[in-house]
């Protein structure tokens, strides 16, 4: 009975092996390193590109940093963060614009044709001036209707010399920059945490695949000797069916890897740039190596330098101060000067130069009830940005320590996987020697082969996450371009 028990587990544990891998090719099982389903570039920008390299037919390799240059050439978020900062640019150039004196130049001839009663000059106007003719009688057919052709030329000049909002409006522009520049910086460092990210999944997902091919071989191999002993009369039917059960279920496993394989490398080639149909072939192996010893204070202090989420929001809260002193300031007088110089010349008459040069003085005496509400929704804009400073500031906190505790801990997940898969080894070349020398049944041996795949893909996935949790710690710390390959070990 308790051989049938045996027999009966070994069965159902072979048959949700195949179920699983079976779920796994259809998207619907559980993946030990997946990542979320379907990411598209409409949920975030930094799961798109903008696509660069044409398809050929030449298998283009691949290498860590390469797929982060690519990342940061191509990627969507970036190019969308570039596009922010250069928007902002344009608009600090027309607020500097308001300092600048504008300057520009007209010109017009034509024909004018005017009537002078309508103008006010009728004939009771006109007797007045009868006495400066001669005689005092004005001159005979003189016509209400004048026509004269007129040419003048004029260059205009104007600029503001002093304005508070002026003033307070360049420093928000400036800050808003500065603000886009480090959001541009963030993206950057989202764009190599995002493609190292996908590199290595894909890396997980290959070891997943030679792993399952391995163990494939040895199936096909472990079925050929059980239907060579059973052709010889030395092991049962059952032995034989019991081998080709295993062969298929890592069939049926390898087939789920492969095709994990391909959709991680489809995302990756999505995030950098390069046709989906284009074939790649993965040049690094998945790096490791033990990271020095961090506290979170030192870790925090790096990250307050270099986080430019955190020196964004700063800046962000320099120009809403800038903004709130501009509504402030449109209770101050403003003063501008502007004026022309131009030639007019009238057919008939000459030319004559003429021109303007005048000061203004703006003094707002009540605008009270627009001036408190600017004033007033700028505050609370300031406010709400200070608010989110003091809180980034504690989860920068949290995000360092949390970082520290995984790449602590999936540290000594990677030793203990390690060792797993040595024991496992040993145990299935122990137990392969017990089944040559006939000493056992094929029952144990495709026992201890489960046992080893399983310790093989816990070896792959915690090296995926051991990785990870080092590049989560460089992203808190606001270096990952500058250090993601130290951090990984290359």
């Amino acid at each position: 009975m308790a051989v049938n028990r045996t027999q009966n587990l070994v069965y159902r544990r072979a048959a949700a092996q195949v179920l699983l891998a079976m779920l796994a090719l259809a998207g619907l099982g559980p993946a030990a390193t997946a990542q979320a389903a379907n990411p598209t570039s409409a949920a975030n920008p930094f799961f798109g590109s903008v696509t660069a390299h044409p398809v050929s037919d030449e298998t283009l390799k691949l290498s860590l940093d390469e797929a982060v240059s690519l990342g940061l050439k191509n990627n969507l978020g970036l190019k969308e963060a570039e596009s922010g900062e250069k928007l902002l640019q344009g608009e600090k150039n027309e607020a500097l614009q308001e300092f600048l004196p504008t300057i520009a130049l007209t010109g017009d001839t034509g024909v004018h044709q005017q009537n002078l009663a309508a103008l006010g000059f009728g004939p009771g106007v006109i007797g007045e001036f009868s006495k400066l003719f001669p005689g005092g009688v004005l001159p005979a057919g003189l016509s209400y209707i004048t026509r004269d052709t007129l040419t003048e030329g004029q260059i205009h000049f104007s600029q503001m010399l002093f304005s508070g909002p002026v003033i307070a409006g360049w420093k928000a522009a400036g800050a808003a920059e500065r603000a886009a520049h480090f959001a541009r910086m963030s993206a950057r460092g989202e764009v190599v945490l995002q493609v190292a990210t996908a590199y290595l999944h894909a890396i997980a997902a290959a070891s997943e695949v030679d792993n399952a091919k391995a163990l494939e071989s040895e199936d096909q191999l472990l079925l050929s000797q059980a239907h060579a002993q059973h052709e010889a009369g030395t092991e049962s039917n059952l032995d034989e069916l019991r081998a080709r059960v295993q062969l298929q279920a890592q069939q049926q496993a390898l087939i789920a890897a492969e095709n994990a394989l391909e959709k991680d490398l489809i995302l990756l080639k999505r995030e950098i740039g390069i046709d989906s149909a284009q074939k790649i072939a993965l040049t690094d192996p998945a790096p490791y190596s033990d990271l020095a010893t961090e506290t979170p204070e030192e870790v925090r202090a790096v990250a307050y330098q270099n986080r430019q989420d955190y020196q964004n929001l700063q800046n962000q809260a320099v120009e809403y101060k800038a903004i709130h002193t501009a509504y402030r300031s449109q209770r101050l007088p403003s003063l501008s000067f502007g004026g022309y110089y131009g030639v007019s010349e009238v057919t008939g008459v000459g030319a004559h130069g003429n021109f303007v040069a005048q000061g203004t003085l703006s003094v707002p005496l009540f605008r009270e009830g627009k001036l408190r509400g600017d004033t007033e929704s700028a505050q609370a804009r300031l406010s709400a940005v200070d608010a989110q400073l003091a809180d980034l500031r504690g989860q920068i906190d949290q995000q360092v320590r949390s970082a520290l505790l995984d790449v602590d801990a999936t540290s000594k997940l990677v030793e203990a996987a390690r060792s797993n898969v040595e024991l496992a080894t040993r145990a299935l070349s122990d137990e392969t020697d017990r089944v040559n020398a006939g000493v056992d049944d094929n029952l144990p041996l495709v026992t201890a082969q489960a046992t080893l795949a399983s310790a093989e893909s816990n070896l792959v996935e915690s090296l995926f996450q051991y990785n990870l949790s080092k590049l989560a710690l460089a992203r808190a710390a606001g270096i990952i371009e500058q250090q993601y390959r130290v951090y990984l070990g290359r």
